[in-house]
């Protein structure tokens, strides 16, 4: 006979110890200064694209403190890395005592107009977010993202994006169908341009300081249809306006992938990176192959999906 006795239920209780995050980059199909506000910081309309080449991030309890250590020797790993500062504004919001170990692997050039900082910071966020049991709402989020920088409120998100006020202020977008199956060939010359320096010598460039309102809006639009080339001619950086007379390079690479039948060719960012989009992975392979036949091996180049 069988017995009667009642099941036992059986808990368990899983204490997540670690969690480990994907950083992707990030490319500006457009970015348009307005004017530059009374607080110092620049009015914008941007849109901003993701793209799969990622940093991995991962992230630990620890007894007390923030410990960092990176992959590349060249990133700071004290309070001023934006990933340090992402952590002490998180447990303080948070009130946690305990600490935090993070590890980082970069993938993402450094100083490229990718938003390898920005994202990083981000990631950190929203894993540390889940490594506590989420103790923090989305809303207080994006708060503590926008005090960290005008770009990583955007990587918060995973979609495409209208960014506007500094950059702070983020509008998500449905994936574009002319960039559906599309590539981007990321080119990174070995050097870098300040932010701070691109901003600041927009004043020498009356034109690119006040930017046409609704640029934006007519790159969206174009986006949304299925013409890769004709969306592409709306591409536009202000940045550019300082960033090209400064380093001809650049203008060089810009030149050379049009030439070679690229429909999108824009710096990101404050640069340095250049990048072209193409409607295949193939053909990026090849824009590359005739880059670098071109131009040499020594710059950095990268083929990744949007």
């Amino acid at each position: 006979m069988l017995s009667s006795a009642p099941a036992r239920e059986c808990w368990r209780v899983f204490v997540l110890s670690t969690v480990i995050r994907q950083s992707p980059a990030k490319v500006n199909l457009l970015l348009n200064i307005l004017r530059k506000r009374e607080d110092g910081f620049h009015e914008l309309e941007s849109v901003m694209q993701p793209v799969q080449l990622c940093d991995r991030l991962e992230a630990a309890k620890a007894t007390a403190g923030i410990t960092l250590t990176c992959s590349n020797a060249a990133l700071p790993v004290d309070e001023t890395n934006l990933v340090h500062k992402a952590a002490a504004a998180f447990l303080s919001a948070a009130d946690i005592k305990g600490g935090i170990k993070i590890h980082l692997e970069k993938t993402i050039p450094l100083a490229a107009g990718l938003g390898g900082g920005s994202g990083n910071a981000a990631h950190t966020l929203g894993a540390l977010n889940e490594l506590f049991d989420l103790p923090l709402s989305s809303a207080r989020l994006q708060e503590l993202a926008a005090a960290l920088g005008s770009d990583v409120p955007f990587f918060l998100q995973s979609q495409p994006a209208l960014a506007y006020g500094r950059g702070e202020l983020i509008q998500p977008l449905a994936p574009f169908p002319a960039l559906c199956g599309a590539h981007i060939l990321l080119i990174h010359p070995g050097f870098g341009i300040s932010t701070a320096w691109a901003y600041q010598s927009l004043s020498s460039f009356p034109t690119a300081l006040h930017g046409r309102g609704g640029r934006a809006q007519q790159l969206i639009e174009s986006l949304r249809g299925s013409d890769l080339a004709a969306a592409g001619r709306y591409f536009y950086n202000s940045l550019e306006a300082p960033a090209l007379p400064k380093h001809p390079l650049l203008a060089l690479y810009q030149g050379f992938l049009s030439a070679s039948g690229a429909p999108a060719v824009l710096m990101s960012g404050s640069g340095s990176t250049t990048f072209a989009i193409t409607p295949t992975r193939e053909s990026a392979e090849r824009l590359r192959e005739r880059f670098q036949s071109k131009f040499g091996p020594t710059a950095w180049t990268a083929v990744a999906a949007l």
